[in-house]
């Protein structure tokens, strides 16, 4: 552990005796200090912290940009007001994770965060951030991993509640790209998945019944007339049953 850790974090980490030397610096334990040091914070400055977790989520180990997402993550539920406070800088971390370039892992753990962040702070002020979010989440929502596909509809459909009047244009043109992925998954080979993407539906519905009314069609949609009735009729029911 270098200096700057022992010092944010006021004291060694426990580290069990039957561990190898190499897995002295677990980043769960770090994590875990972490949390302890937002409780009962007096003498240091929370960036510091936020410094140390900047640095690790550009750590050439998947598994360390893993456990920052995971830690933002547990600041979060146990510091909300310091969410608020330091938002930008939070944002600017899980949308990195976000686009990893080569974890999934880091993209699930990023996309679960990022539900939970975006929770707290009611999805006030996100300013660009929501346009890389939900182009992001997007691209996931047609991924392999059953986990990963079933977060991104809970944060798609998150998004949808918290498009406003600043993003209701682009959030629309993202619903109308995302039909055919909103029909697929609604009979999901994953049971919650199905589940996540009909709640997903109905959040995003108004943006298909404004296109409806509207009457605005795409070229896509005139090729796939039945796609068109499919979706009409969807949103005209309401997903009831």
């Amino acid at each position: 552990m270098d200096q700057t850790e022992r010092r944010i974090l006021g004291q060694p980490l426990p580290v069990p005796t039957t561990q190898p030397k190499k897995r002295r610096t677990s980043m769960m334990s770090f994590f875990s200090k972490v949390s302890w040091t937002l409780r009962f914070q007096k003498q240091e400055s929370l960036k510091n912290v936020f410094s140390i977790l900047a640095e690790r989520a550009q750590d050439p180990s998947a598994k360390k940009r893993h456990m920052v997402m995971r830690g933002l993550g547990t600041m979060a539920c146990e510091t909300p007001d310091k969410v608020i406070k330091y938002k930008k800088i939070i944002l600017d971390l899980l949308v990195h994770g976000l686009y990893d370039p080569v974890s999934a892992e880091v993209i699930h753990e990023s996309v679960k965060t990022l539900t939970i962040i975006l929770g707290k702070i009611q999805g006030k002020s996100l300013g660009s951030f929501f346009v890389d979010i939900t182009l992001q989440t997007r691209t996931l929502l047609d991924d392999e991993n059953d986990n990963l596909r079933y977060s991104a509809f809970i944060l798609f459909g998150q998004l949808a509640a918290f498009a406003g009047r600043k993003w209701k244009t682009f959030f629309t043109s993202q619903v109308k790209q995302t039909q055919d992925s909103l029909l697929i998954h609604l009979q999901d080979r994953n049971p919650q998945v199905a589940k996540a993407c009909k709640t997903t539906f109905r959040s995003c519905s108004p943006y298909l019944r404004e296109r409806k009314e509207n009457s605005f069609q795409t070229e896509e949609d005139q090729r796939n007339p039945k796609l068109c009735r499919q979706l009409t009729s969807l949103v005209a029911s309401g997903l009831a049953s």
